[in-house]
């Protein structure tokens, strides 16, 4: 008996080191592909832009300035006490910016490894005013980040930010949610009328970022506290048993998603510990049906972002350990 238990544990110490090596093989692979960008700092031009040089700055950034808004306008908000708080205070916590430079240049080499045809978005920096609910713009080939929704969770310009939205309001957040934004581009479902769906749906992004983000925590992709995250793995089995046994997975009733997939200060079994939750645990559940799907079917990432929902739970086989 215990040379058959030391064989098993031989086995999967051997398993572990081959998944490691094809991992690093696999990373340094990806490192190597080229991506070249800058990051233009708008919030920097515009810091040191007056009246005579503000044409030139409308001319390289046109998109940045609404025809509506006067020059004048322009001129009086540079000088304005708080617009130049918000210069201090993007310089004060970014610095030159290059550690986020350096993140989102890895980012951009998995996606173009994974994908031949991806092209490099103009990357542009902004001091612009809290807005918690859009905190960063990826239109067409633009990639806009506000760095005043990225500047700490205790920042005093989030006192009336509600918690839990502010809690995913530091500078580890631009990427997992650059990330976000680019699964959303590469996700397709034909439907989203289910609670199966929906945490599905959600579950593709979060994998998204598995693949896309692997030096990041899981705490850090999903926007948890290390708190929340470690509630979330020790419930897994009984938050899935509440599902199945709730018979919530083909429920169509949309307050389904407003108990268990958008931003809440908790989730809502409607149950005591209801307040030891973290928000959105519909999502963390989607996230590992997804992983599990992955791992049986060994899916690349950009066939997996397009496959339905239905498939994936099947194939998946999900079942959390107790």
């Amino acid at each position: 008996m215990k040379v058959k238990l030391k064989h098993v544990v031989f086995n999967l110490l051997l398993l572990l080191f081959w998944t490691c090596q094809n991992e690093n093989v696999l990373e340094k692979e990806i490192a190597q592909v080229d991506v070249d960008f800058t990051v233009e700092r708008f919030d920097e031009v515009l810091l040191n832009t007056d009246a005579e040089k503000l044409p030139k700055v409308k001319e390289t950034f046109p998109f940045l300035f609404p025809k509506y808004i006067a020059d004048s306008s322009w001129i009086e908000r540079i000088k304005d006490d708080l617009q130049q708080q918000m210069f201090s205070e993007g310089k004060h916590v970014f610095g030159d910016f290059k550690i986020q430079r350096k993140e989102i240049e890895r980012f951009f080499q998995h996606i173009k490894y994974y994908d031949k045809t991806f092209k490099l978005p103009r990357v542009i920096t902004v001091a612009d005013y809290v807005d918690y609910r859009n905190k960063l713009v990826l239109q067409n080939d633009l990639l806009i980040i506000n760095m005043m929704n990225y500047l700490g969770q205790d920042h005093e310009f989030y006192q009336n930010t509600p918690m839990y939205f502010a809690e995913r309001m530091r500078p580890d957040q631009i990427l997992p949610e650059i990330a976000e934004k680019y699964a959303n581009r590469y996700q397709y479902q034909s439907q989203r009328k289910t609670f199966l769906d929906e945490i599905i749906y959600h579950g593709k992004l979060l994998y998204f970022k598995d693949v896309m983000i692997p030096e990041f925590t899981d705490a850090d992709k999903i926007g948890y506290t290390i708190e929340d995250m470690k509630w979330a793995n020790e419930n897994e089995s009984q938050i899935w048993s509440y599902f199945v046994e709730k018979e919530l997975l083909f429920s169509t009733d949309p307050k389904l998603f407003t108990r268990f997939t958008v931003p809440a200060p908790f989730s809502k079994f409607y149950l005591e510990l209801d307040n030891e939750s973290p928000g959105r645990i519909g999502q963390y559940i989607g996230w590992q049906i997804v992983r599990a799907y992955a791992e049986r079917t060994d899916t690349d990432i950009m066939t997996l972002m397009r496959t339905d929902s239905e498939e994936i739970f099947k194939k998946s086989k999900y079942k959390p350990k107790r």
